[in-house]
């Protein structure tokens, strides 16, 4: 089948799509931002107060993502690409979604596998990713440097307080989605948490959260209250029946 008459399948997916890799979601019971203040270690001022202190942080986050391996829910919807065209927007810095054979992933928030100079990057140079390294599951240490200017390595993620550069590229796909699928977040973080808004008429709209959200009260979802991994089997059987029946 040409891809281009592939019914388009959006994800946008959170942490909750890792958390049974055992990757630490950052909210919730144990969630990383109940242990460590984000500001402290997921901010320009954090990096500002202790640079070694986020470089570790951030160290110890890639050797775990090194340790777990991608779950059922990523690896199902690896295998909807055979019969759908699947975007996935993911606000996840891991490489899970990619690790399962996903195709086309768009990172809003960055990716932990990458670094990038303190000088590049930015508004200045229109986000150019020249300078980005992937480095895979290595640390980085303090006095590392790249980039023109041999500027101090920071990892390649967004900060809180910071642009989000993927954003608009973001919301372009969602505009384009004839399926619309929420999974693992619960859509209350903003800028990402407008994403949904940009769906057009038409689009049937997917929640997969065991909890009750604000998101999943809109008109139109469909909400499966299910973890990520049994809730991906519902949506795929779902979908196969919508699709046996037309």
């Amino acid at each position: 089948m040409d891809n281009n008459k592939k019914t388009r399948l959006v994800v946008l997916s959170g942490a909750g799509i890792s958390a049974e890799s055992g990757i630490q979601t950052f909210r919730g019971g144990d969630g990383l931002w109940d242990n460590v203040p984000f500001e402290e270690i997921c901010s320009p001022i954090g990096w500002a107060k202790s640079p070694k202190r986020v470089t570790e942080f951030y160290n110890a986050r890639r050797a775990q993502l090194a340790e777990v391996k991608p779950n059922e829910a990523h690896l199902i919807l690896a295998s909807m690409q055979d019969d759908y065209d699947v975007r996935i927007i993911t606000q996840n810095v891991d490489n899970l979604h990619e690790r399962a054979g996903s195709k086309h992933v768009l990172h809003i928030h960055g990716e932990l596998t990458k670094v990038r100079p303190l000088d590049c990057y930015t508004s200045k140079d229109g986000f150019s990713t020249e300078y980005v390294q992937d480095i895979g599951y290595r640390p980085v240490e303090i006095g590392e440097v790249g980039g023109p200017n041999l500027k101090q390595l920071r990892p390649h993620v967004v900060f809180f307080g910071e642009e989000v550069p993927n954003l608009s590229k973001a919301a372009r796909l969602v505009q384009q989605a004839d399926i619309l699928l929420i999974i693992g977040t619960s859509m209350q973080v903003y800028p990402a948490a407008g994403l949904c808004n940009y769906a057009q008429d038409g689009c049937d709209i997917y929640m997969i959260d065991p909890s009750e959200t604000p998101a999943s009260a809109v008109l139109g979802v469909n909400h499966i209250k299910n973890v990520a991994t049994e809730g991906m089997k519902e949506f795929r059987d779902m979908l196969n029946k919508m699709t046996h029946t037309i």
